[in-house]
């Protein structure tokens, strides 16, 4: 009889690894656990780094062409410049699959600390380019090698347990934000300081030599600082369980341990492990029909806001007699950083709490709905003067960028969800490289539309009124998106894998 009931009084046992990266830092993502601020922080910085890049160069991008003296003419310059304001796009959608794949295998913090290096490097070459090749090959590397995005957007989740998950993806969304906002400023106001700063510059000097060099020199240096960061203060999020380093009640793995498992593991533990071994191929990605239209729902609003940016620039410096506002340069700048602003405090301080309670499919949802009445405010604005137009113009301009920025977050959320904890940075990197195919498509769409609706003729929305009736259609396309058969339930909370937690409450319990 002893021998019978002696099996109930030996549990299975439970393994930790005491050297798996991930299971160092188990105690972040228990429920309970406190924010990750510090590094929360330091995520931000380095994603300051990789975020100014992107858009830095717009301000001078047109003086720079110009001076390589390519284009035969000013209307081309537009032309060879758009190929270089491309090119770091082209690069990320053809790498970044490739970068989330790495990730997945070897950790984050590689990936991170490449993508900071690339800017580094890169980003000076593209200082001193005097050619257009020289620019427009330094901005592909830039993007080709800059697979930060993706991988990031995984680890800001696996520092946050699922009740702050949301101030994790805020994080990532706003320091992108950031980026855009401050890296164009940055670009205007350091580029070409030989003829801006004359006595600090003389002729002949090294900025004088290569005015565009500067904005480029300090992006590179705040870089250096996200390296720094990267290396000795980012933890490596990723699990890497290796049966040898393995613990069991106190104990080495050993072989007696081995062959107690295998007499206990049920049918049910082989078909699991055999699915676990199908999750980690490739294809297994593209074959989660929830995470591709997790992804679809990405692209699509990313799209729409590309255009969107675009078209709304377009519009408010087109004459009064063309359905615009005649706007200046100078007024549009200004609609848009108070719009930026906006969009950077409702980041950091409303979407937190409004994604945890309402969930990420809601939160994407509801704010592309509110979207809609205010796309079709616009083109009416144009009748109005004064202060009544300029307060509806920023309370318009202000809740798109809001909304944007939820939408987009929200994406964010639920790619991470549609995937288990393993499959986050090949998952994220489909996203990023898709999403830059999709920007890339954007603003030549939203430009062709503009164009052609500017001189359509018609008493069915006529003008402006179409330009904004088929950016609300891309809206309405990015709602049926969220809705089932295409998303399930399911993906409002993220996955997680079972045998991974077993070592993450083991560790996170013997270190409370």
């Amino acid at each position: 009889m002893a021998d019978l009931e002696q099996p109930l009084l030996h549990p299975k046992p439970v393994k930790v690894y005491p050297k798996c990266p991930g299971c160092k830092v188990a105690h972040l993502v228990v429920d309970g656990a406190p924010p990750a601020y510090k590094e929360l922080s330091f995520v931000a910085i380095m994603m300051l780094s990789n975020a100014l890049p992107i858009s830095f160069l717009y301000p001078f991008l047109y003086f720079m062409v110009k001076d390589m003296h390519i284009a035969k003419r000013d209307e081309d310059i537009g032309f060879y410049a758009g190929y270089i304001g491309s090119a770091f796009m082209i690069g990320r959608f053809l790498t970044s699959m490739h970068w989330g794949i790495v990730a997945d295998k070897y950790g984050r913090k590689p990936v991170m600390i490449c993508g900071v290096l690339s800017v580094i490097v890169f980003n000076i070459i593209y200082g001193f380019s005097e050619s257009f090749w020289a620019a427009f090959l330094s901005r592909l590397l830039l993007g080709g090698f800059n697979g930060i995005l993706g991988p990031v957007k995984a680890y800001a989740s696996e520092i946050c347990s699922d009740e702050h998950q949301p101030l994790g993806v805020s994080v990532v969304g706003t320091t992108l934000g950031l980026g855009m906002i401050v890296g164009p400023a940055l670009g205007g106001y350091l580029s070409q300081p030989a003829l801006k700063y004359p006595a600090l510059f003389p002729p002949g000097s090294l900025f004088d030599r290569y005015p565009y060099l500067m904005p480029c020199l300090f992006v590179s240096g705040l870089a250096a600082v996200g390296l720094v960061i990267t290396v000795l203060y980012l933890p490596e999020t990723l699990h890497i369980h290796n049966d040898e380093d393995a613990i069991i009640d106190g104990q080495a793995y050993n072989e007696k341990a081995k062959l107690l498992e295998a007499e206990e593991e049920t049918e049910e533990e082989v078909e699991k492990k055999r699915v676990e071994k199908a999750e980690d191929s490739i294809w297994a990605v593209f074959k989660n029909r929830h995470l591709v239209s997790a992804v679809l729902v990405y692209c699509t609003w990313s799209m729409h806001n590309m255009a969107y940016t675009e078209i709304f620039s377009l519009w408010a410096v087109s004459p009064l007699k063309n359905g615009g506002l005649g706007f200046s340069t100078t007024d549009v700048g200004n609609v848009l950083a108070i719009s930026g602003a906006g969009c950077l405090l409702f980041q950091l301080l409303a979407f937190p709490p409004i994604a945890k309670i309402l969930g990420p499919i809601a939160t994407t949802r509801y704010s592309a709905f509110l979207a809609l009445p205010l796309l079709c405010i616009f083109p009416f604005l144009a009748d109005l003067h004064g202060t009544l137009l300029w307060s509806l113009l920023i309370f318009a301009a202000v809740s798109k960028s809001a909304l944007a920025v939820a939408t987009l977050s929200g994406s964010f959320l639920l790619i991470n969800n549609s995937v288990f904890p393993k499959q986050r940075g090949r998952a994220n990197g489909l996203s990023v490289s898709a999403v830059s195919f999709f920007k890339a498509v954007g603003p030549g769409a939203g430009g062709a539309i503009f164009a052609w609706a500017q001189s359509r003729v018609s008493n069915i929305l006529p003008g402006n009124q179409m330009v904004f009736f088929i950016l609300g259609t891309v809206v309405v396309a990015d709602i049926i998106l969220t809705y089932e058969p295409f998303l399930p339930k399911s993906v409002d909370k993220p996955k997680h894998d079972d045998s991974e937690f077993v070592a993450t409450a083991a560790v996170a319990s013997s270190q409370k």
